[in-house]
């Protein structure tokens, strides 16, 4: 009986605890979508990848052609011509793949590009999340649009220095 009552008093507990907290859901995605400046950033954005796609595209064609001719053209040339026209086919991929890793690789152009035109916008999102979140009194605010992902939480709230400490790392 002593149990069930301790089980009773621990599970009203933690309800009256999960009700003092006080949250909201947005959708990141129906937002950006209804943002002019988003949409005008991503037609930018499109059109630019696709000009540095087609650049690319045509390095690795003329790779391509170079290859083929150098398959067509290969049993008239000594062992020294088939060598610098092999390491001028690799040098010339290897250019290509260079300039896409450029263009569209970790950190490349189009990623500073995005950047450049959608961080502010993306900035203005989260100050006004903030304001909501601050007027309302919201301790935690969740995105739904991909997945549900917390984008604000009460700074009260948030116990990772406790867990730092806990496992003895010190700040």
């Amino acid at each position: 009986m002593k149990k069930l009552s301790l089980m009773i008093a621990l599970v009203l507990g933690t309800a009256l605890m999960a009700s003092a907290q006080r949250y909201c859901v947005i959708d990141t995605k129906y937002i950006l979508d209804n943002i002019p400046e988003y949409k005008e950033a991503q037609s930018k954005l499109d059109a630019v990848a696709e000009q540095w796609q087609k650049e690319i595209d045509a390095k690795f064609l003329e790779v391509d052609k170079m290859y083929k001719s150098y398959q067509a053209e290969q049993v008239m040339l000594t062992d020294e011509l088939k060598h610098k026209r092999e390491e001028e086919i690799v040098a010339r991929e290897k250019e290509a793949k260079d300039l896409q890793k450029k263009r569209f690789g970790y950190e490349g152009d189009l990623f500073k590009k995005r950047e450049e035109l959608v961080k502010p916008i993306q900035d203005r999102i989260y100050n006004a999340v903030q304001k909501l979140a601050a007027q309302r009194m919201y301790d935690f605010v969740l995105d739904k649009a991909g997945g549900v992902t917390v984008i604000f939480s009460d700074t009260k709230l948030d116990k990772s220095d406790d867990i730092l400490n806990a496992l003895g790392v010190k700040k």
